[in-house]
């Protein structure tokens, strides 16, 4: 299935379609950090999005620091069902916090900052959801989606082709998708106009470096290594076996954090790489390798948690 491009920076209170509608494998992550005048914020998977009369809702996973716990309910013609409340409060105001809400055939099941946080069994059919709704006082960095077909995780990129992430049954132990580092995986077709690279993951409280690298073949086309040590982000192009000359100019400043989470957005157009940082745009970098159907490698590595990858 093709993937759907992120939301970045979304208006609050917010309503967007699922192109497609939700899918068994799919996974919705929601990143941001929560305001702290917040008493509420709330994440709805609609069956549209309207007003009057209000669509039904699939999913409502509903916040309530006011009451110290999380609500999860459905709404369908007109009325709410049976609420389920978990008294575990894992939001935090003032904080950042990453939601991965993972769709499987019987259930959502979330995770909150990479943890196992609740499971939601199916009332109403997931081919009848089409709409995320996002609302309360959150500062929401993006919504984004992966399918069932993404990157391989795999250290040998030739030989695995894109495979589907495995459901989590319920009841076993589990974890959400994290990506073993380093990460390489293969681009198929080059990296060219107008595909894009979304990687989203978190920083390690104490991380010096990472990178990511776009490689054709022995050469590396662009070199992307954000140095908290140097509080910068460096570019370069590593051509027959030579590093070229390092661009580091951020015209907003280090829009990157330590402990925080991140999403990097890498969207190739015919003369350059524009690059945005959580949704805001940072710089471009002009191809020093000009047949980008040579482009057929991702590699990420260094001082972070990968969570995300879409292509």
């Amino acid at each position: 299935m093709a993937l759907q491009s992120p939301y970045f920076k979304p208006i609050i209170p917010f309503n967007g379609p699922i192109y497609g509608g939700l899918k068994d494998g799919m996974t919705v992550l929601v990143s941001g950090s929560v305001l702290k005048s917040c008493t509420r914020f709330q994440v709805d998977f609609q069956c549209g999005k309207s007003q009057i009369p209000r669509s039904d809702i699939a999913f409502h996973f509903n916040v309530r620091f006011d009451q110290n716990c999380i609500v999860c309910n459905s709404h369908e013609k007109g009325d709410w069902k049976q609420e389920e409340r978990k008294y575990d409060m894992v939001f935090h105001k003032g904080q950042p916090f990453e939601i991965r809400f993972l769709v499987n055939i019987s259930s959502y099941v979330v995770f909150v900052d990479g943890k196992l946080f609740l499971e939601f069994k199916h009332r109403i059919p997931l081919s009848l959801v089409d709409t995320i709704g996002i609302s309360g006082e959150l500062d929401v960095v993006s919504i984004s989606f992966q399918g069932p077909n993404l990157y391989p995780v795999s250290s040998n990129p030739v030989s695995q082709t894109f495979s589907q992430p495995s459901a989590y049954p319920i009841g076993q132990c589990f974890q959400p998708q994290l990506y073993p580092l380093p990460y390489r995986a293969t681009i198929f077709g080059g990296f060219c106009p107008p595909k894009s690279i979304m990687v989203s993951g978190s920083v390690f409280p104490s991380a010096q470096r990472f990178h990511i690298n776009l490689k054709a073949g022995n050469d590396t086309a662009f070199h992307l290594n954000p140095r908290f040590d140097e509080n910068v982000i460096v570019r370069n192009s590593k051509l027959n076996m030579s590093w070229g000359s390092e661009e580091r100019h951020l015209p907003y400043g280090m829009p990157l954090m330590r402990g925080q989470p991140f999403t990097i957005w890498i969207q190739c157009e015919g003369h350059c790489f524009k690059v945005a940082v959580n949704g805001q745009h940072q710089f471009d970098y002009k191809h020093r390798i000009y047949n980008l159907l040579q482009i057929n490698v991702l590699e990420v590595d260094g001082d972070v948690t990968l969570t995300n990858i879409q292509a």
